[in-house]
C-alpha cells in the first residue's frame, strides 16, 4: 500500500495558492483514476484507490502546512505503513515553473510542511517536487508561495504539468523514478521539431548552373553571345553544300585550276 500526501493549506482562500500546487496534483490524481470520495479522518481528507494493482491512499492533511507530520503520522501508525512508501507531492521554490523533480530523504529545504512530515514520521519518503519559481528576492518569499497562480498560469503550464504528473504516477509505485521524469518533462516540454532544409535561393541556383557549362543553350539568342561563341554558332548553322562548294574553290586555286 502507498500513501500519497498532498501538501497545502486548507479553505477557500488558499484554493489557487501556489503553497497549495500538492492539494491540486492529488485532487487531479484521484478524478483521473476514479478513486474514492474525499473522506474527512486523521485529520485531513482521505481517499482511496487502486493504480497498477496496488491499493492506494490519497490524503490531504487539514492542519495546515506547519502541521502536516500530524495527520500524515496518524494515517502510517493506522495502516502500518512504512515511511519508505509515502510519496509527499509539494511546491518547490527552487525550480523553474513547470519544472519537477523526484527526490528520496535529504533535507526540508526550508519547507514548513516537509519539516513537520521529518519530525513525525522520518526522512526516507519521496518528494516530487513540483516547482513554482522563486520570486528573486527572499523579502518575497512568502508573498509568493501564498499569492495565486495567474490565470494565464493555470490554463497553461500549470494544467498541463498537473495532467501529467496524473498520467505517469503508475510509473512512481513501480520505483520507476527516472521514467516518471521524463515522461512528465516531455510532456511538459516537448522536443521543438527541427526546421525543415530550406532550399537554396534561385540567384544562387542560376549561378551554379552557369558555372557548370559555359556552351550557349538552346533558345539562346546569338546577339547575346561572345564572338567566339557566335563564330562557333554560325558555322554550325552553315549549310553543307556551302562548305563544300568553298573547300572546291580553295583547291582549285592551290592547283592553279578553275573550278
Amino acid at each position: 500500500m502507498f500513501l500519497v500526501v498532498g501538501l497545502g493549506n486548507p479553505g477557500s482562500g488558499y484554493v489557487a495558492n501556489r503553497h497549495n500546487i500538492g492539494f491540486m496534483a492529488a485532487d487531479e490524481l484521484v478524478r483521473r483514476y476514479s478513486f474514492g470520495p474525499w473522506r474527512k479522518k486523521f485529520q485531513g481528507q482521505i481517499s482511496e484507490g487502486e493504480l497498477n494493482g496496488q491499493k492506494v491512499l490519497v490524503l490531504k492533511p487539514e492542519t495546515f502546512m506547519n502541521l502536516s507530520g500530524q495527520s500524515v503520522g496518524e494515517v502510517l501508525r493506522f495502516y502500518k505503513i512504512p515511511v519508505e512508501d509515502v510519496i509527499v507531492l509539494h511546491d518547490e521554490l527552487d525550480l523553474p515553473p513547470g519544472k519537477l523533480r523526484v527526490k528520496r530523504g535529504g533535507g526540508h529545504g526550508g519547507h514548513n510542511g516537509l519539516r513537520s512530515i521529518d519530525a513525525h514520521c522520518g526522512k526516507e519518503y519521496r518528494r516530487v517536487r513540483l516547482g513554482i519559481g522563486h520570486p528573486g528576492d527572499k523579502s518575497r518569499v512568502h508573498g509568493h508561495v501564498l499569492g495565486d497562480f495567474s490565470k494565464a498560469e493555470q490554463d497553461g503550464w500549470l494544467m498541463t504539468l498537473l495532467d501529467a504528473v496524473a498520467a505517469e504516477f503508475g510509473r512512481l509505485t513501480k520505483g520507476d523514478d527516472g521514467g516518471f521524469m521524463s515522461k512528465v518533462s516531455a510532456i511538459v516540454s516537448p522536443p521543438k521539431p527541427k526546421a525543415p532544409k530550406k532550399d537554396k535561393p534561385a540567384a544562387e541556383k542560376g549561378e551554379k548552373n552557369k558555372d557548370a557549362s559555359t556552351e550557349p543553350q538552346a533558345g539562346d539568342g546569338i546577339d547575346d553571345l561572345s564572338g567566339a561563341a557566335k563564330v562557333r554558332l554560325e558555322r554550325a548553322d552553315t549549310p553543307v553544300s556551302n562548305a563544300a562548294s568553298a573547300m572546291a574553290e580553295a583547291l582549285a586555286k592551290a592547283f592553279g585550276k578553275k573550278k
